[in-house]
């Protein structure tokens, strides 16, 4: 096994990662892991915005309450506070760095979306935000001199010395690396991959998540997990995401007999908020039999909509679909986790010398369910905060020196991986997706039992690594959703709907045997 030290590991490289980087970069060697290339993860593919209190008409007080009304009652306020005050900082930050967000002569354009009460979403290129605040933040990190990139280098587990994180093994062409760091960061991301339709690129496998419990870490609000409502339903297409903010500039959502539906199950309609409208489409697709609903654009000026969403109208035209012409076949996915790695507002976890940050981690800043364009802020504002506490605390983490590891002398095998994660994803969708109850997740249960000697090897592949990380944390998802009996933001239960008595947050640490311990906030 090669070892390496460094002073600053970064695992993943989305916008969290990358302005950790930013961060870290003048106060040693930062050394950033990703799995694919440098610019792969969600943070690419996030088209509808970022969300910050910077208008005429808004005020960060107004943001705030907004982003509590749509976490259901369950965020905590000390970390919307700084999500919603430092927004504007990160922001700015970005446009000295040559970040071009849309604009209305020289005014920054701002526009609405579900459940915000004012115009206060940023867009670049009209539907690329993701995609240019990672052009901006990539090249940034590249141009400082001390940041190492490790790209195609599959993270296994941390490094751990006396409940201390000292870094990490990774996997890179078939050789285990031992990374010794004075802080390590996650920034992993999310787990959409769980879900066997999602809006998530291939990469975001929970790898995180498994990691940081397997080595001791507190897990918080599995269950929470937020399905996107409009995402492309087509043959052969891919699982497109169409924007939040199509409905903001008036898409409507129409059944298959072209009727519109959204006012039976919300007064705010198009703009009620993710998970009102997720079910209401199931509804209506179960009482029409039908496998997807329609997003209707066409009522809106063609040039308009071109211009507004320029990467969907090409993306849509590639399937014979124009949306200024066509009514868009559309149904939801799983999107975003809400719950994660438990840090405190400057992303310190509960294991000394781990930090984490963005869809990796749960903060309390989305309680049950995030609002729209909170994730692109959430990823800069606490990929500082978690740079910050790892510059001020490394002083007390001593140095891991060098530790003599071996290599394990066997490593397991999945003979039929592919199989076992198709059925993981659909079991997990199945039983385990938007609408749950105890039946169906003692069925989810029963199916993932049967995978359960997975977690007890180790392997060399990346394809098999990501199955067990898959594994651990779609567990961790079915065991929260079990043991939630009430409906609350993302987390709906046909046999339990009230929301009484489920103002809590569950926690999850594994034991020193492997056993999984819960524990009510």
């Amino acid at each position: 096994m090669e070892t390496e030290k460094t002073d600053f590991l970064i695992i993943g490289s989305g916008v969290a990662g990358l302005r950790a980087a930013v961060e870290l970069a003048p106060h040693g060697e930062v050394l950033v892991v990703t799995k694919d290339v440098l610019r792969e993860s969600s943070t690419e593919y996030a088209q509808g915005g970022v969300a910050v209190a910077m208008s005429d008409e808004d005020r960060v007080g107004i943001h705030f309450e907004d982003t509590l009304k749509a976490g259901d009652g369950l965020c905590r306020e000390e970390a919307v506070r700084v999500l919603v005050e430092e927004g504007a900082q990160r922001i700015l930050e970005l446009i000295e760095w040559g970040a071009e967000f849309d604009r209305e002569g020289t005014k920054l354009d701002f526009t609405l979306e579900a459940a915000h009460s004012r115009r206060r979403v940023l867009h670049a290129q009209g539907d690329s935000t993701g995609k240019e605040i990672e052009r901006v933040l990539i090249n940034k990190v590249v141009s400082l001199k001390c940041v190492r990139k490790f790209p195609f280098a599959m993270t296994v587990d941390l490094v751990m010395r006396d409940g201390v994180c000292c870094g990490a093994y990774i996997l890179k062409e078939d050789r285990m690396h031992q990374v010794l760091a004075r802080a390590t960061v996650l920034a992993t991301g999310g787990g959409g991959q769980i879900f066997s339709r999602t809006t998530n690129p291939q990469v975001t496998t929970s790898d995180g998540m498994a990691i940081a419990l397997r080595a001791g870490a507190v897990m918080e609000d599995m269950e929470f997990v937020q399905f996107h409502p409009t995402v492309l339903f087509a043959p052969a297409a891919p699982q497109f995401l169409l924007s939040e903010a199509m409905r903001g500039e008036g898409g409507v959502l129409r059944n298959i007999y072209g009727e519109p539906f959204m006012k039976k199950y919300h007064p705010d309609a198009e703009l009620a908020p993710r998970d009102v409208v997720s079910r209401a489409i199931i509804s209506e697709m179960v009482r029409t039999s039908s496998m997807y609903v329609y997003l209707d654009l066409t009522h809106l000026d063609a040039r308009f909509v071109k211009k507004r969403f320029p990467r969907i109208y090409r993306t849509c035209l590639q399937y014979d679909i124009d949306i200024t012409r066509d009514r868009i076949p559309v149904s939801p996915a799983a999107h975003y986790m809400m719950g994660g790695v438990k840090t405190d507002t400057m992303g310190r976890t509960s294991l000394t010398g781990l930090y984490a940050a963005g869809e990796v981690t749960c903060t309390g800043v989305h309680g049950a369910n995030r609002l729209a364009s909170n994730s692109l802020l959430e990823g800069l504002v606490f990929g500082a905060k978690a740079g910050q506490a790892a510059i001020e605390t490394i002083s007390e983490i001593p140095d891991p020196g060098e530790l003599s590891v071996t290599a394990p002398s066997e490593y397991g095998r999945i003979e039929d991986y592919e199989e076992i994660r198709t059925r993981l994803r659909r079991v997990m969708w199945d039983r385990v997706g938007i609408i749950r109850c105890a039946e169906s997740l003692r069925a989810a249960r029963e199916e993932l039992s049967c995978f359960l000697q997975i977690l007890e090897h180790q392997y060399r592949t990346r394809e098999e690594l990501e199955l067990k990380n898959m594994l651990q944390t779609a567990i961790l998802v079915t065991e929260g959703a079990f043991q939630r009996r009430c409906s609350l933001g993302a987390h709906y239960r046909s046999d339990f709907p009230q929301k009484e008595g489920c103002y809590y947050h569950i926690e999850w640490q594994m034991d020193r045997a492997g056993k999984l311990v819960s524990t009510l906030e």
